[in-house]
């Protein structure tokens, strides 16, 4: 019978002094692991009720699940979108980075790649647990992007969820994009949550989704 874990880790603390928390749920040895990061911009925050939910399902026998409710935590507190530095989080990463906006500006991609220390959390768990498969919630535009990877797989996740497909502009910096170039053979794609919270009613229908989606 496969081993079963359920435990918190913090990956570390943001230039406020947030802290960055992650779930580790399922099977160690999986080598099907599922990430699914709930916030990125601060002003985004509804994929964070889908996570904290998240964190009580049981995976699939298997298969491993890594979930970090907020990569932004002084961003939500704050209600914007870049972090406590200005910085635009999904401009940050090394992923064709170019200098963009000024520090506090919407796109604002701070001064080199990865300077911000929650881009280099995010880089260090990924390339500790090489996901197979992520997901990163965003909003407002209501629909599943195409993916960077296999876009079957987003295409899987859409049709569960009831949303639909949509090609995304792939922006230098951008978290997904950086993902699948630095662990090629993975897929990582955005999911674009409407405005306003999630309905109490949907957030069952995306933890199955998620819970299931690296299982075979």
């Amino acid at each position: 019978m496969a081993a079963f874990a359920r435990r918190q880790v913090v990956l570390g603390r943001t230039e406020g002094g947030r802290p960055i928390v992650a779930w580790e749920i399922g099977d160690p040895a999986a080598r099907r692991v599922t990430l699914v990061v709930g916030c990125v911009h601060g002003n985004e925050p509804a994929g964070i009720s889908i996570t904290k939910a998240l964190v009580r399902v049981r995976p699939p026998a298997r298969t491993l699940l890594w979930i970090v409710p907020d990569l932004n935590p002084d961003g939500v507190a704050a209600t914007i979108r870049q972090n406590s530095d200005g910085v635009d989080l999904n401009r940050n990463f090394p992923w064709h980075w170019r200098r963009l906006g000024q520090p506090g500006s919407t796109y604002y991609a701070g001064p080199r790649p990865a300077s911000e220390v929650e881009t280099r959390i995010a880089i260090k768990l990924i390339r500790q647990i090489h996901p197979t498969i992520s997901v990163w919630f965003h909003q407002h535009l209501n629909a599943v992007d195409d993916s960077s990877g296999d876009a079957r797989i987003a295409l899987r996740f859409a049709r569960r969820v009831g949303m639909r497909t949509l090609r995304l502009t792939r922006y230098p910096g951008g978290a997904v994009n950086w993902e699948t170039e630095a662990m090629p053979g993975t897929t990582a794609f955005v999911v674009e949550l409407p405005a306003g919270p999630v309905p109490a009613a949907r957030i069952g229908v995306f933890t199955a989704a998620l819970a299931t989606l690296n299982a075979r």
